[in-house]
């Protein structure tokens, strides 16, 4: 389960990389979709980690270990 943790921590901080990185791409390029894909990337940037801590918190209230 440790292994697990950290390879999806890993996955998440790479997909929040590569979206920073798509940010600025699309800051800088001048296309006719390039508005939408901007306020797609900042959006995207905001609620993934939201969700992530979303469903961390329901997973500690869900769990319920017996006391040692």
């Amino acid at each position: 389960m440790k292994k697990l943790k950290r390879i999806l921590a890993l996955v998440g901080a790479a997909s929040l990389a590569l979206m920073y990185g798509s940010t600025l791409l699309f800051a800088f390029i001048d296309h006719s979709k390039s508005q939408g894909l901007l306020k797609a990337s900042i959006a995207t940037t905001i609620l993934l980690p939201v969700l992530l801590y979303a469903i961390t918190l329901v997973y500690k209230l869900v769990k319920k270990d017996p006391p040692n």
